[in-house]
């Protein structure tokens, strides 16, 4: 109490002017604090909602699951046969390989391949190896394959959601799912891997403005409407863009992300400032020597190889729809215009090789199999528009690609990557990263090119995240 008398004395002795100041002061003071604090609180990004038909959106909604098998017929077949023998080729130039894109002296015994030896019937049936559902979320049947394990005695069941990019798809991950279905440790996933809108078997937008935000706020609720309230989230290319949103959207439902490409840079200035001097004191911007390796010459081997490697994204991001009608309509067209990604996103220097080097990382089957997809369901356009809703001018200005993510995040860089980001940088953004990986080997399509490797990383993350979870 004498405390208390004290300090009103002090107060009742001061002049009312300094009073008042001290006042404004405090409230000054207080409302910096309380900025501060509101600064460091983490951001979301706005759920929003969408309906992507043509039309009024229904009163009530169609919550089903359907189950989904993936069919075939002989006139399908007896289509693609016919328009592959029509198909009209342009020799290559001398030594070409495949500086030019997919030579065509190769893209013959590839188009033969796929007319003369490849069995269709059998990879429907390796499609259908796994369980395939459908459901309506905002207008669109969105389709996924959902892999529920055995668990043993003991391990804990986690939700897992992994999204491909383009020009992959859902089946990307059907060499690295047993990996994630069968493991010995502690715990083993439950595998949901949707196909984003206007891929695949996932029904195509008929309206404009279907984006990243909006796949991200779609596989949320289809991971609602499996009754999942946490899970895990695991993306490259596409998939990644969209985990990664799908972390800023509702980051308490997302028990981890993990991913194998990278949205992140220092900002402005900081940027070129760590480009020009982390060759020579790599310390001075936290670069370690790996990301010296894999970064420099800069000028050759980031700047001036995405300059050759990104003509389809100029393309896709401005008119996708007037090259799309060619590749839609060929399937020999469709197999070199996908099937060169494969080449080159899985090494640079497989552009030196008359093949391409498509064999040393994937069989034939496999690739072909993915390119059906696109040709069967006709997804080719659709997918390619997702380029050009996605990157407006605006692009890496968009609340989703600036906002810093706070959920537990594992990256793994892998060597043959488009673009590598540096741990300082990618932690710049990811504020919980719980691992960041150089990995040995692999490129672009890392699930598909180096399954092992990525459900061994995806592991020991899941591992590290697990450990430090309330009991």
């Amino acid at each position: 109490m004498q405390t208390v008398e004290n300090i009103q004395k002090a107060l009742s002795e001061l002049d009312p002017c300094k009073l008042k100041v001290l006042a404004l002061s405090s409230v000054g003071i207080g409302g910096l604090l309380c900025y501060l604090a509101w600064r460091r609180q983490p951001k979301k990004v706005p759920v929003g909602n969408g309906w992507w038909r043509v039309g009024e959106r229904p009163s009530t909604e169609d919550r089903t699951i359907r189950p989904f098998v993936v069919e075939t017929s002989e006139d399908m077949i007896q289509d693609l046969h016919e328009r592959i023998d029509k198909m009209r080729y342009t020799d290559s130039l001398e030594d070409a390989r495949f500086h030019y894109g997919f030579n065509s002296a190769h893209l013959k015994k590839v188009a033969s391949y796929w007319r003369h030896d490849f069995n269709w019937q059998k990879q429907v049936k390796v499609l259908n190896k796994y369980p395939h559902f459908k459901t309506n979320i905002e207008g669109l049947d969105v389709h996924f394959i959902h892999v529920k394990p055995v668990p043993r005695a003991g391990q804990k069941v986690l939700p897992l959601m992994m999204v491909h990019g383009w020009p992959g798809s859902f089946f990307e991950f059907y060499k690295i799912i047993p990996m994630l279905i069968e493991t010995e440790g502690d715990f083993v996933f439950e595998v949901i891997c949707p196909s984003i809108p206007g891929y695949g078997y996932s029904e195509a937008p008929q309206i404009q403005g279907f984006n990243s935000m909006g796949a991200a706020r779609i596989f949320h609720k289809l991971m609602d409407r499996l009754e999942f309230t946490d899970y895990y989230l695991q993306g490259g290319d596409w998939g990644a863009f969209i985990t990664t949103t799908m972390a800023l959207m509702k980051p308490e439902c997302v028990r981890g992300l993990h991913l194998n490409m990278v949205n992140a840079k220092a900002g402005g200035l900081m940027s070129t400032v760590s480009l020009l001097i982390g060759r020579y004191l790599p310390f001075l911007v936290g670069f370690t020597r790996e990301d010296v390796r894999r970064m420099y010459p800069f000028m050759q081997k980031n700047v001036y190889e995405i300059l050759r490697e990104s003509g389809y994204m100029h393309i896709q991001a401005t008119k996708p729809d007037t090259a799309g009608c060619g590749v839609n309509d060929s399937p020999v067209g469709l197999a070199a215009y996908i099937l060169e990604k494969f080449s080159t996103w899985t090494d640079f220097e497989n552009r030196d090789l008359e093949d391409g080097g498509l064999e040393r990382k994937y069989s034939l089957d496999d690739l072909l199999t993915n390119v059906m997809i696109y040709w069967t369901t006709g997804s080719i356009i659709p997918s390619m528009r997702f380029y050009k809703e996605n990157m407006g001018a605006d692009f890496r200005k968009t609340m989703n690609n600036t906002t810093k993510v706070h959920v537990p995040t594992g990256l793994a860089a892998f060597p043959h990557e488009l673009l590598h980001c540096p741990w300082v940088w990618a932690s710049s953004r990811f504020k919980d990263l719980r691992s960041f990986t150089y990995m040995p080997r692999g490129g672009h399509f890392a699930a598909f090119e180096e399954p092992a490797l990525l459900a061994q990383d995806l592991l020991q993350f899941v591992k590290k995240v697990e450990s430090k979870r309330p009991k």
